[in-house]
């Protein structure tokens, strides 16, 4: 069935495209297409109507899936952070640890943001919290607007990217790959990315040390035995909560489901211990957990029904048939992906490119024998600097919602342009040497 009735399938992948790019919420965007070309397909005799009868198993098998489960403890963990103020008391300490170098307070975001990326496994939370509480004291002291807010989106998209992303964890169900080889796999270009941004600082602060001054002695409120038992207080338990839930993954001690849900019980203690543990945070933060657990599950339920008329009508074979047959064969293939990969990211969310773009490379990855881990890790890197291109990333806007008003828009847009060209470095990296992805997940096998 659906033999010579292609072009049905890329008139519906069209027209989907065209709807959600026009701001139609995904799920209905999915769904309706779906029936719509269905109906269409059984008009022609291209669509066989008993396939429909395999969505209740495959959605029982999603709802089965224990990986979904860490997603919820993930992002209710995030959400402890940086409701209950440990993230603010992060980054005022960083800061201040920080703050006599020049370019201090930018490498302190660099270094908070990979930890809250590590935390929070959400850009959007990551991002705001930043932005929020640094962005106005890098203006208040003299920090070049570009950078300030270039280094906070940049920093603040690692969420995408380092273990225990909400991406990764989307991707790996996605996929068919092992979350926790996904999580060892992309740890070193995550910290990869971060070294690069923190050196881009350092270049800045060399050149142009007035876009990058030292904090001076005044806004040194803490030093010594004070500042040290600040940072005992507001660094180390976050730390060590961090560690404990990534290193309990890497060594296979639990699974990132399990990990995930020490890790929220964690948070909880540490704003227990904070005195800021209140049932109102508690609201707040299960609300967060609510609302992006259940997009997750519509787009995931949508999708299905959309990938089964779709394939049905032979579209995926179609697209199989014409990603292996790339000029370059393999390496046509990679740069293909990465390229298309990267134009979607800029209009789409991580979920709507999870569910939309990996269906049907996927199958043509396999046929090429590329590593799915590799791959996978790939995407989430172009993701990264999909999220933060000029002029509709979607970190810029969350940005531009917390900026001072003394920050205009264009400095935010022209920021994140030299931190692109960091990414862009890294994904040539990744891309040339896969050991930086596969080491850690070769080794772990071992």
């Amino acid at each position: 069935m659906g033999s010579g009735f292609e072009w049905v399938a890329i008139v519906m992948f069209v027209l989907f495209l065209f709807l959600i790019l026009s701001g139609y919420p995904v799920a209905f965007s999915f769904a309706g297409t779906a029936i719509v070309f269905g109906a269409i397909g059984l008009a022609l005799d291209a669509f066989d109507l008993n396939i429909l009868r395999l969505l209740p198993n495959r959605w029982f098998g999603a709802m089965s899936d224990f990986t979904l489960l860490a997603i919820p403890f993930f992002v209710f963990m995030g959400a402890i952070f940086e409701k209950s103020g440990l993230a603010e008391q992060l980054l005022e300490t960083i800061g201040l640890l920080m703050g006599p170098v020049r370019g201090g307070l930018a490498l302190a975001v660099v270094f908070v943001g990979t930890l809250l990326a590590a935390a929070t496994g959400v850009v959007a939370a990551t991002v705001i919290v930043m932005g929020l509480l640094a962005l106005p004291i890098m203006v208040k002291y003299g920090y070049d607007n570009r950078l300030s807010t270039g280094v906070i989106t940049a920093s603040g998209t690692l969420a995408q990217l380092i273990p225990p992303s909400l991406v990764l964890v989307v991707l790996s169900q996605q996929v068919g790959v092992s979350v926790g080889d996904l999580f060892l796999g992309a740890l070193i270009p995550g910290l990869l990315l971060a070294g690069l941004y923190a050196l881009y600082v350092v270049f800045v602060a060399i050149i142009r040390p007035h876009h990058a001054p030292a904090l001076p002695e005044e806004a040194r409120t803490l030093k010594g035995r004070a500042l040290i038992r600040r940072s005992m207080i507001s660094v180390v338990p976050p730390l060590v909560l961090i560690f404990a839930v990534l290193g309990s993954i890497f060594t296979g001690t639990a699974t990132p489901t399990e990990s995930g849900a020490v890790g929220a019980f964690g948070a909880c203690v540490l704003a227990f211990l904070n005195h800021n543990f209140t049932w109102s945070i508690v609201k707040q933060a299960a609300r967060s957990t609510a609302n992006i657990t259940t997009l997750v599950l519509m787009i995931l339920f949508c999708s299905s029904l959309f990938s089964v008329v779709f394939d049905n009508l032979g579209g995926q074979q179609f697209a199989t048939q014409l990603l292996t047959d790339l000029p370059g064969g393999y390496w046509g293939f990679i740069i293909v992906a990465n390229i298309a990969i990267f134009l979607l990211g800029i209009n789409l969310e991580f979920l709507e490119i999870s569910f939309i773009a990996l269906p049907i490379f996927i199958p043509a990855a396999i046929a090429l024998d590329v590593d799915l881990v590799w791959f996978t890790v790939m995407v989430a890197i172009n993701l990264n600097m999909a999220f933060i291109s000029p002029p509709v990333g979607f970190s810029l806007f969350y940005l531009q919602s917390v900026a001072p008003p003394e920050v205009p828009t264009l400095d935010i847009h022209k920021g994140a342009i030299p931190f692109m060209g960091m990414q862009a470095i890294g994904l040539i990296i990744v891309m040339l040497v896969p050991s930086t992805v596969l080491w850690l997940v070769n080794l772990a096998d071992k």
